[in-house]
């Protein structure tokens, strides 16, 4: 069968890269098959790409909010239409179990109706005026031309959680995906072609971060820009921006734990965390990494999250035996394979896994064992780092106030869990621990839409996506005051 192309998304055209190269997507259980090939973009197509979001802005801007939002809302409905074929698609190209990308579709669905109600909102505020026949008010205005740069673990969710607020603030956008995955980026904005967006409002340019990620954050006619992706790069982004004084918003990475208590009810315990350590294979930015256990119930709670751990069976996504897919390629194959020669080096004890796996029809694919370290002790790099990858390291604790020490002494603050039954624990660990998102008796992962997500420390710059938060990520504040008395007032001045 031939290999089809694909081509970028500029002023409403499918058009291909001026560089006239391109690059292959493979898919990570059977790195043999390519899905298609990807336009190699360069700065020439870039240029074009935000000259045509400049050109369109105006005329975006002005549309009224209630009518950009029944185009989103054909946006969701088209979602719903293509959701399985949507789904299928996302598998093969990243690698997670159909039910997650069903899931992941799901979400997009879910914020992208959502948000589009705000277009009947986009709420400000009336104050009353310390001076007679004065009004006061507040509303809000779309930042300009964003550019949103989206990772491959959740190829249409995070981009839904970007262009679905900036655009129905009035924003346009340009659209780079990551280049393990832009053939889900791909579906989503032929999606929004379908929908009648119009020409220039949204973009969309493959390319790697070199070529175009980086120009992009720097590009003079970008007024914001939304970036999902690595602490690391997330800080080059913030510097990027600060020096040509722009605006940014980061939601980076995380190294979430679950607390078990001993009251906790442990096989509850011990799904929630296989759910968080090994769900996307451990590819989330909330993937629980560390499960810190009472020592009262430590070695019964091993026991049992062994047993469960051993039970998982990798393999194709599609297939609906396999409970783990791949990682999403070789480099990141060699990063967790590397955590888990450091967790060895120092001294933690491997219960299960730390290896490459390639058994089988696994053989052709970025696959890697689930892993159990215990003994690890808050020090340690495995416990320190963020791996990204199906490795989970086991904590003991003395107390809740010992447990919550322990999940603060991080860089990261994205997502924590507790297990407990005591609800005066519970709300303890709701107030102390230093975390954007804090679950009970749940796991580190299913945030919902209409919910701020985000997290402190290095997890992010204070900005939170979905919700209404998102709004004040992708609009700009305006006071307004209306004084209809005739004569010149003077605020805060005595006659």
């Amino acid at each position: 069968m031939a290999i089809r192309t694909y081509k970028n998304f500029i002023d409403g055209k499918w058009v291909a890269s001026s560089s006239g190269k391109t690059f292959d997507n493979i898919n990570p259980a059977n790195k043999k098959e390519i899905l298609g090939r990807f336009q190699k973009s360069n700065a020439n197509d870039l240029n074009n790409a935000v000259k045509s979001a400049v050109k369109a802005q105006e005329c975006w801007r002005n549309l009224p909010a209630p009518k950009r939002g029944e185009i989103l809302f054909r946006v969701g409905e088209l979602l719903i239409k293509h959701k399985e074929s949507l789904a299928q698609d996302m598998t093969r190209e990243m690698g997670k179990v159909l039910n997650e990308t069903r899931g992941d579709v799901q979400e997009a669905i879910d914020l992208t109706y959502y948000t589009a109600g705000e277009g009947r909102r986009l709420q400000g505020e009336t104050v009353p005026s310390e001076l007679n026949n004065k009004f006061c008010m507040t509303v809000r205005m779309p930042v300009g031309v964003v550019a949103a740069i989206t990772p491959w673990n959740f190829p249409i969710a995070i981009p839904s959680w970007k262009l679905i607020p900036a655009l129905i603030c009035g924003n346009t956008v340009v659209f780079k995906p990551a280049s393990d995955t832009p053939l889900s980026a791909y579906r989503f904005v032929k999606l929004f072609e379908e929908a009648g967006l119009p020409p220039g409002v949204l973009n969309f340019i493959t390319g790697t971060g070199t070529e175009i990620g980086e120009p992009l954050v720097e590009h003079h006619n970008i007024n914001l820009v939304s970036f999902t992706g690595s602490t690391d790069t997330g800080a080059k982004v913030a510097h990027k921006c600060a020096w040509n004084m722009k605006q940014y918003s980061l939601e980076m990475g995380g190294k979430n734990a679950i607390i078990v208590m001993d009251d906790a009810n442990l096989d509850l315990a011990v799904e929630g965390v296989i759910w968080g350590a090994f769900g996307t294979t451990g590819q989330r930015c909330t993937a629980c990494s560390r499960v810190i256990v009472h020592k009262k119930v430590l070695k019964k709670f091993t026991n049992l999250l062994l047993k469960r751990t051993k039970a998982l069976r990798l393999g194709d996504g599609l297939k609906n035996t396999t409970d783990v897919g791949p990682l999403i390629n070789e480099a990141q194959r060699q990063k967790v394979l590397g955590y888990c020669k450091v967790g060895v080096g120092e001294g933690a004890k491997l219960l299960l896994g730390g290896n490459v796996f390639k058994n089988g029809k696994c053989r052709n694919g970025f696959f890697f064992e689930p892993t159990l370290f215990a003994g690890v002790s808050p020090k340690m790099r495995i416990a320190q780092e963020e791996i990204f990858g199906p490795v989970l390291s086991i904590l003991e604790c003395k107390s809740l106030e010992n447990a919550v020490e322990i999940v603060n002494d991080s860089r990261f603050g994205l997502s924590s869990a507790i297990y407990t039954q005591d609800v005066n624990r519970a709300f303890k660990a709701i107030e102390k621990l230093d975390t954007g998102l804090t679950y009970i008796n749940s796991s580190t992962i299913g945030a919902e839409v209409q919910l701020p997500f985000g997290g402190t420390k290095g997890t992010g710059n204070g900005h939170r996506e979905a919700g209404t938060t998102a709004l004040e990520i992708f609009t700009e504040w305006k006071s307004v005051f209306v004084d209809y008395s005739g004569t010149l007032q003077k605020a805060q001045i005595e006659d």
